[in-house]
């Protein structure tokens, strides 16, 4: 059965079309953005998510200068994300959340996770 591959939006790398994960960036989002809240799929330039209004342009906790909600700032490149301290969980979040979008655990804000 033939397998067929998409390029990462992020870096170009091919992988499977149903892949979660960039094996050249490390992105976990390889095909599209989604909402750091509710998960629904956005596009970079929008201002707010669809779904649940949460603006998409934040301050960067490193830099201070307004970047989209995504892995990482567009002006110094460093990580946006902070991991669930849930033991049986540790799915990475956006810094911003307050609980976690799998595990619904309280999130504390701290920048470890980058």
């Amino acid at each position: 059965m033939a397998s067929y591959k998409q390029p990462c939006i992020h870096c170009g790398t091919f992988i499977e079309a149903d892949a979660r994960l960039c094996v050249g960036c490390g992105s976990m989002s390889p095909f599209g953005y989604l909402c750091p809240s509710c998960l629904r799929t956005i596009r970079k330039g929008q201002m707010a998510c669809d779904g649940c209004a949460r603006p998409l342009y934040v301050p960067c906790p490193s830099c201070g200068k307004s970047t989209f909600a995504q892995e990482r700032c567009e002006h110094c490149g460093l990580g946006l994300m902070i991991r669930c301290e849930n033991s049986r969980c540790g799915v990475l979040q956006f810094f911003q959340n307050t609980k976690c979008t799998a595990c619904g655990k309280k999130l504390k804000r701290t920048m470890g996770g980058r």
